[in-house]
């Protein structure tokens, strides 16, 4: 009885030694609010690239003419039944307004890479939604130079105030001891020539971009709506409206 009892007192110690020197399981290294977060980073980011906001930090696309059209004409298509007329028709002014951007982008994405900028024209370019004017070293000149490049080059395309995006562009351009050598390049591939006094105001575009802003007034005054809700944009969608505009 004695050594029955012993060998099972063996047994157990041995058993919750066992437990006791298991390691215990590894919780996930990312919480689920962690991974949201950076889920949310990375779809800013994508409708930053999409979009190109010409006010990047502000988040309700509202302070500029351009962005609230843009914005609410994202917001009107997420409300749309994909595949409906109404919805291709709201396609093809995204993409048009979409398309002016990135050609002002273009533009100094070429001049960038003709000074040397080959690897780091992208980075240059890229403006997050962070951005701060207090964190720019030389804003009252960046903004001096962004006016010289609207009013003495063909660089943008519009007569309204330039993007402010390109304020923070050239503010790194300036620390870079390169925005003079930028603007000279600017004034010599893109000159403001006499035809420009005659083009229209704004941009060609779809009328219907007009009508769909003028067919939703107080839109843009509209509460509840999510910032990101409709604003990132599958790529299929461009492809799709840019093959049926060929």
């Amino acid at each position: 009885m004695g050594a029955a009892f012993r060998s099972f007192c063996a047994r157990c110690c041995c058993c919750c030694c066992c437990e006791e020197n298991e390691p215990e399981e590894k919780g996930p290294l990312l919480s689920s609010e962690t991974l949201l977060y950076f889920d949310r980073e990375a779809k800013k980011r994508r409708d930053q690239e999409t979009n190109l906001w010409s006010e990047p930090g502000d988040p309700s696309h509202s302070e500029r003419d351009d962005d609230r059209e843009l914005y609410n004409l994202l917001q009107k298509r997420a409300k749309t039944r994909r595949g409906s007329q109404g919805y291709r028709r709201l396609s093809v002014d995204i993409h048009a307004m979409r398309q002016v951007r990135r050609g002002v982008r273009e533009k100094w994405k070429m001049i960038l890479e003709n000074l040397g900028f080959m690897a780091e024209a992208e980075s240059l370019l890229t403006v997050s939604t962070s951005a701060s004017y207090d964190r720019m070293r030389n804003a009252a000149a960046a903004r001096s130079l962004l006016h010289t490049l609207h009013s003495e080059t063909s660089i943008f395309n519009s007569r309204e105030a330039p993007p402010e995006r390109y304020m923070f562009i050239l503010d790194r351009l300036i620390y870079l001891d390169v925005a003079e050598d930028f603007v000279a390049k600017a004034r010599r591939f893109y000159p403001k020539g006499e035809e420009d006094e005659d083009e229209e105001p704004t941009p060609t575009l779809p009328l219907l971009v007009k009508r769909s802003s003028q067919g939703t007034p107080g839109e843009e005054d509209e509460d509840g709506l999510d910032e990101e809700e409709g604003s990132g944009v599958e790529a299929d969608d461009d492809a799709f409206i840019a093959k049926s505009l060929e």
